[in-house]
């Protein structure tokens, strides 16, 4: 085991050369190549580690083209060895990163290029990705699905899954070939529209959030018990007063109250427990009334 580790540690510390043995330039990737490789991304985070994050799972997902484009062992085991370092971006859009890559190795590019491109090309990715997906397409999909859910429509998560994942699939697929084919000439694009997509994206994707608290988040105090009385008159410190205020201030006052715990460090779950919690006692107790009493 210590000959193995010390050898290992050998290897990582190989200095890699910026040129190659044979750098001759062959056009030998096929489509049936770049779609074997798509779906090899799925895994891009299976090996996932703090110290090369998905450096594992991208190079594993790059291999069958890195073999056809290096007949060179000594190339193709630079080659591997140099994709085996650190890597992290969105994993939905991995693969505009994987395309542009294999054109950059097919055309025999210095290994300094390429490795600059790649990390070049992680954070941006990561944050378009984050408002794409996350923020976006994931609100709009769900809350389709729940509002089937809602209804006791068992359809409601597999309408979910499918439109989700079509999206998905679409764009990994998609964006190999468009990464592959463009090229570098794909990375100026991208640089001009990075911040408007992400902007775009991250305010629809808000705005969805905004209409999902207002339908689907009910919290609001009890009116049999939560109320007092002005002379004769009879006042509901819920229809009377805070619906008055801003309708559905309850609801957005715990999102912003999750978003706040999420900012100091709680894990989702904590926040699930939380709820759980405050809603059980609450409506026990008689302070909140019950999801279905509320309209």
């Amino acid at each position: 085991m210590a000959s193995e580790e010390k050898t290992l540690k050998q290897v990582e510390q190989t200095q890699i050369p910026d040129t190659y043995q044979d750098p001759t330039v062959r056009k030998v990737i096929t489509e049936k190549d770049l779609h074997k490789m798509v779906w090899r991304s799925l895994m891009l985070q299976s090996s996932f580690n703090y110290e090369r994050m998905q450096g594992g799972g991208w190079t594993y997902s790059l291999i069958p083209g890195l073999k056809k484009i290096h007949q060179n062992k000594t190339d193709l085991g630079y080659a591997l060895l140099d994709n085996l370092q650190f890597f992290n971006t969105h994993p939905f859009l991995v693969t505009f990163v994987q395309g542009v890559i294999l054109a950059m190795e097919e055309n025999k590019e210095n290994r300094s290029t390429i490795r600059g491109i790649k990390v070049a090309l992680m954070g941006p990715l990561g944050g378009i990705g984050d408002a794409l997906f996350w923020l976006t397409l994931l609100p709009i999909t769900g809350g389709i699905g729940v509002s089937l859910s809602e209804q006791g429509n068992i359809f409601g998560p597999i309408l979910f899954l499918i439109l989700f994942n079509l999206v998905h699939f679409f764009l990994i697929f998609w964006l190999m070939d468009y990464g592959y084919h463009t090229g570098t000439r794909a990375i100026a694009t991208m640089r001009e529209k990075t911040q408007e997509i992400s902007r775009a994206a991250t305010m629809v994707g808000l705005a969805v959030v905004g209409g999902l608290t207002a339908s689907y988040v009910k919290l609001a105090f009890n009116g049999t018990t939560n109320s007092f009385s002005i002379g004769k008159m009879k006042m509901n410190i819920q229809t009377g007063i805070i619906d008055k205020i801003m309708p559905a201030l309850m609801p957005v006052a715990y999102v912003f109250f999750c978003y706040w715990m999420l900012k100091k460090g709680r894990s989702p779950l904590t926040l699930i427990g939380i709820t759980l919690l405050i809603g059980l006692i609450g409506a026990a107790v008689g302070l909140f009334a019950w999801p279905a009493a509320i309209k």
